[in-house]
């Protein structure tokens, strides 16, 4: 017995009680209230996203220090927000979530605490971070204490960054300085109908504007997917959105001093004839890059990154023979292929996560160039443009590239080109690889013979023939060392597969600097 005379029976049953209220969050009503919007409770998300039994928590008992505006009269369990280490097919992660039931997953004091101490320990253990966004945003209560804490939390995500990936998933809304946290991290996930992101609700833009807006329209799933570029992933439910991040992890390892995951794989590096007749000799008619991306890879392995924004860039992870992938691919079916502001930030994004996390970058080139236009101009198009090339240059991950039809003018050098430190560079025999486009050239090269000639439309195909019989084709650039291989089609799969292979113990350096100056 202890002083109290309480026997150790009593303590633990005790502990239970404690534990199970606290379990219980807001409370029956308030749960039934979450689930009546057709969401989830934080626990109960946690039990989905992780294996089985395999959550250990961390600072169930923290409570808040707030005593304004009635604070200390109100129990917090958790302080609304769950933390703790878990597994997802066996690897570690490090996950928080919270709680919509408990003063609508307010971010005060303590419940920063917690979601900064978790961060503290994923970087220590090297594990990635999976944070579970619902709240109401900063508990206003605690006034400069609220703000403090979200400065915690970005400090943590910027000083992790690069070093251990980071996910968020919005299950709820998400707003004012609380978007800045998963704006930070490295995927952010979202479900329609559930997820709400903004700095400024519907209500303020239309007082401050006059502008009105849904909730929906403004931040919700799609609106952040295909206008913003905020978030990287959409699904239909919390179960599928669970089962999406898991996916995603198969592909990433768990810190920057790992490698990719390994599958085995027993299947063929043959590829179907059909990929002979995926590519049309036309060089103006469009088709699906991600057939050829999915015919190349291993069957049902290509996982797309940003599906629904700058659809002119495709981006996303793959597997070839069992070996992690990141893929980064014009798609001339959408504005032809060009690069512009939106998909020159989502190609470079995206591979300077895969530098970063030691993933191989694999770039399928089908590029007219740059798109045209003053919008595109004032938009700051050459800034944008050049984070791609920074991109690029600065990954020092195998770099292998294949150019599949049109590669022209700064598109070409953007596009993992040789240039930009491209390890293997390989080419369809239906690569052009020019300044610009044989029609531009002429124009501009035989500009005076065409001015004065009679026969002018004759003349002008005859000079774009002789034009695209000269340098519309790898060779060219292949006589320069610009391209290392002209390959069949059908031998794509198995020459990336050796290229992979090859290039695994690569090891290139950079001038050593506290970091580089991204154009951003």
């Amino acid at each position: 017995m202890n002083n109290d005379g309480k026997t150790m029976e009593d303590l633990i049953e005790d502990l239970k009680e404690r534990e199970k209220k606290i379990e219980e969050g807001g409370g029956r009503d308030k749960i039934e209230k979450q689930h009546a919007k057709g969401k989830l409770t934080a626990r109960e998300r946690l039990n989905l996203l992780l294996d089985e039994n395999s959550f250990v928590e961390i600072d169930k008992f923290v409570k808040h220090r707030g005593t304004n505006f009635g604070l200390d009269k109100l129990e917090l369990p958790a302080d609304g927000v769950i933390t703790g280490i878990g597994e997802i097919d066996g690897r570690k992660v490090a996950v928080f979530s919270q709680d919509f039931t408990v003063m609508g997953g307010s971010l005060g004091e303590m419940h920063a605490k917690k979601i900064a101490k978790i961060l503290d320990l994923a970087l220590k253990l090297g594990i990635p971070v999976i944070g579970i966004n619902d709240s109401g945003g900063a508990r206003i209560q605690e006034g400069v204490d609220s703000l403090y804490g979200y400065g915690e939390i970005f400090f943590r995500n910027t000083l992790a960054s690069g070093v251990i990936p980071q996910i968020t998933i919005i299950l709820g809304p998400c707003a004012g300085g609380a978007v800045y946290s998963p704006a930070m991290m490295d995927f952010v996930f979202m479900v329609k109908n559930i997820s709400r992101m903004f700095i400024t609700g519907p209500q303020v833009i239309k007082a401050v504007t006059g502008e009105e807006i849904s909730q929906e329209d403004l931040g919700g799933a799609l609106a952040h997917n295909s206008k913003s570029g905020v978030a990287h992933f959409m699904a239909d439910s919390e179960e599928e959105v669970f089962q999406n991040v898991r996916k995603l992890l198969s592909y990433i390892p768990s810190n920057n001093m790992e490698d990719p995951p390994e599958f085995e794989y027993d299947g063929t590096t043959e590829v179907s004839d059909e990929i002979l007749n995926m590519v049309p000799t036309n060089p103006n008619k469009p088709y699906d890059v991600k057939r050829i991306i999915e015919m190349v890879v291993d069957e049902g392995s290509f996982m797309e990154v940003h599906k629904h924004y700058a659809k002119n860039i495709v981006v996303g992870f793959a597997r070839i023979m069992g070996m992690s992938v990141g893929i980064v691919a014009n798609q001339p079916s959408h504005l032809a292929g060009v690069l512009d502001i939106d998909s020159s930030d989502k190609a470079a994004r995206f591979v300077r996560f895969l530098d970063a996390f030691n993933i191989p970058i694999i770039t399928f080139v089908d590029t007219p160039g740059y798109l045209p236009g003053v919008a595109q101009e004032h938009g700051g198009i050459i800034r944008h443009g050049a984070k791609l090339l920074y991109a690029y240059s600065e990954a020092t991950v195998p770099k292998i590239t294949v150019i599949l039809r049109k590669a022209y003018g700064g598109a070409y050098i953007a596009m993992g080109s040789k240039h930009l430190g491209a390890d293997i560079v390989m080419a369809w025999p239906t690569a052009e690889i020019a300044v610009m486009g044989p029609e531009g050239a002429v124009n501009i090269i035989f500009r005076k013979q065409l001015e004065t000639a009679e026969n002018r439309e004759e003349l002008r195909k005859k000079f774009v023939q002789e034009y695209r019989d000269n340098f519309a084709n790898p060779y060219v650039a292949a006589s320069r060392g610009y391209v290392d291989m002209v390959i069949d089609p059908k031998e794509t799969r198995e020459k990336l597969f050796e290229a992979l292979k090859f290039t695994a113990t690569k090891v290139e350096s950079r001038p050593k600097k506290k970091h580089g100056n991204i154009p951003l």
